[in-house]
């Protein structure tokens, strides 16, 4: 039986609190006509975080507790769809109540898990060639704002080859929301494709809720033998949205005002990336922004703890150095006999770039080796790291050849002969 209460203690924000016996952490209840869920115990003082705002609330309406934590539907229904981050239609379509479960639960015992050894290719060669990207991996995307981070996720939710993509927006602008929803409409992506999505004018709880909306829905689809890629955006929101709840329940701040536990909070989410034993997989993509680009802001630096590298974002390119991916060694070994070397004579090269450009901004004088090195620096940025290169990797490796060809010669690559003999391009006859 449900129990009702027509007392409300205090209300502070969006946060109410009242007596009540028998409630768990995490239950749902209704406050007048919105729901609301349970974010801290005190003995016998419930503190709960009203949805819609508690705005109009007053101190003697009803709060009835339904006794069951937050849950969402799951089915094949769910493709194509938008919803809130209290997981309400917001595409107009109809509501879904079959097959709840819920949201927020345990993370996979990690001696279950399968170690990573797939690879998802993307058509980036930055990711796929350089830093590439493994089934079941968590990874972030660290960018300063106004990079185009949204930008790219998108891109991968068109090309990422999985079988579903689910896709938790956190604090967006409503035309960050747009962009999503048509650009993966128009490559028709949008078929394969669950958004819960949370704009800036939304309640703030609905922000928390995003990532245990998405993971429980890719949990499940990745339990029935689905690949599943989850891309999160923006995360500093969702911690930003939980420091903002602490404030409001009094809670004592740690590291520039974050709550003490941002790590596990951060943790529990990303640490629902897994591979399945006999079934499918799950991977997550987090964008994490970084304010002031500061490295060692408590966001991004709890999320380097947690995660398995990171793609750096700057300047409108993922950056070689910044960027990566501890598992690529899984995979890349795999795919192309000259990929692990290719990539790391290239990476080689464009950091001697770097040190002649810096020569040359000095005013030193530019050798030939240097200005060899200036030619491939541009040749590489311009057609590998702009992020508007769409190929397959064995085209991108092809196409690293053919730089390299077009500024060196053999045997100034540091590239075994082996596979120079095997792979430098022919020059055409007559030249």
């Amino acid at each position: 039986m449900q129990k009702v209460y027509t007392k409300i203690e205090s209300i502070v924000g969006d946060v109410i609190t009242v007596r009540a016996q028998g409630v768990r952490y995490q239950d749902l209840a209704m406050v007048g006509k919105s729901y609301a869920n349970v974010i801290k115990l005190d003995g016998d003082l419930v503190s709960l975080q009203v949805f819609a705002g508690a705005k109009g609330v007053s101190t003697t309406d009803e709060v009835r507790f339904l006794g069951v934590p937050m849950k969402v539907s799951y089915s094949e229904n769910l493709l194509g769809r938008v919803f809130t981050g209290s997981g309400k239609p917001m595409d107009g379509g109809p509501e879904l109540d079959e097959n709840m479960i819920e949201i927020g639960g345990p993370s996979v015992n990690p001696a279950k898990r399968i170690i990573p050894r797939n690879m998802i290719r993307t058509g980036i060669p930055m990711i796929d060639v350089f830093n590439t990207l493994v089934e079941s991996q968590k990874l972030p995307i660290f960018s300063v704002s106004g990079e185009p981070y949204n930008q790219l996720l998108a891109r991968i939710a068109m090309q990422a080859e999985v079988d579903l993509i689910v896709l938790g927006g956190m604090g967006l602008k409503y035309d960050d929301y747009l962009f999503f929803r048509d650009t993966l409409e128009k490559s028709g992506a949008m078929g394969r494709t669950i958004m819960f999505i949370h704009t800036a004018s939304d309640p703030t709880v609905e922000c928390t809720l995003v990532p245990d909306m998405a993971l429980a829905v890719a949990e499940r689809f990745a339990l029935d033998g689905k690949k599943v890629l989850v891309l999160l955006t923006d995360m500093t929101n969702f911690a930003d949205s939980l420091k903002e709840m602490a404030i409001t329940m009094d809670q004592v701040p740690s590291n520039r005002g974050y709550p003490g536990d941002l790590y596990s909070q951060l943790a529990s989410r990303y640490e629902k990336a897994v591979d399945f034993e006999g079934a499918g997989s799950l991977t997550i993509l987090g964008v994490t922004t970084m304010p002031g680009d500061d490295v060692t802001h408590p966001v991004p630096d709890n999320t380097g703890y947690i995660t398995e590298g990171q793609y750096y974002l700057k300047n409108g390119r993922i950056e070689p150095f910044g960027s990566l991916s501890r598992l690529k060694q899984n995979v890349n070994k795999d795919t192309r006999d000259d990929h692990r070397a290719l990539m790391d004579g290239m990476i080689k090269l464009y950091a001697a770039y770097k040190d002649s450009l810096e020569k040359k901004s000095m005013g030193f004088m530019m050798t030939e080796w240097d200005n060899k090195l200036l030619k491939y620096g541009k040749l590489f940025e311009d057609k590998l790291m702009d992020l508007s290169v769409n190929i397959p990797l064995e085209d991108a490796l092809d196409l690293g050849w053919k730089i390299l060809a077009e500024c060196f010669e053999p045997n100034e690559t540091g590239l075994k002969s082996s596979l120079i003999m095997e792979r430098w391009p022919k020059k055409p006859e007559g030249n």
